[in-house]
């Protein structure tokens, strides 16, 4: 894990990113945040990136490449899965099944949108606080 990584945020919905967007720019972390529309560029991004990801943030439903599709590549692929990099669902699905896949496709965290942004930020700060403090096998300083 590159805790000086970019910070990648896998959705389709403008409205949702301009939100985290602006949630990430009052937090002042100093990451690099990156936004991709669909896990297909997502992929491509990661399979091609220099630097390590600091953690991925992925929507399920999205186009060409869904979120659980998208998991599953990078579980495939020996080069993204020993990266390490924590990948968390952040949808506004909540279906049992979604979660139950989700785990089964060893996801590091399952998160409903909140539908405040007082919440959604809340919970972002959370989540980054975690992973900020956490270490994986190929930690990086």
């Amino acid at each position: 894990m590159n805790r000086k990584g970019p910070i990648i945020i896998i959705e389709d919905d403008w409205d949702d990113q301009d939100i985290l967007k602006e949630i990430f720019e009052s937090l002042s972390y100093p990451n690099e945040v990156m936004f991709f529309n669909d896990g297909e560029e997502a992929l491509k991004y990661l399979t091609k990136a220099k630097e390590d990801p600091f953690i991925i943030f992925s929507d399920i439903n999205m186009p060409k490449l869904n979120g659980m599709e998208l998991r599953e590549q990078i579980q495939e692929n020996e080069e993204l899965r020993v990266k390490s990099i924590p990948f968390l669902f952040f949808s506004t699905t909540s279906e049992q099944k979604y979660i139950v896949d989700a785990y089964s496709k060893s996801v590091q965290g399952f998160f409903i949108k909140p539908n405040s942004y007082k919440e959604i930020k809340e919970t972002i700060m959370i989540i980054m606080e975690y992973w900020s403090k956490c270490v994986a096998p190929n930690y990086v300083k």
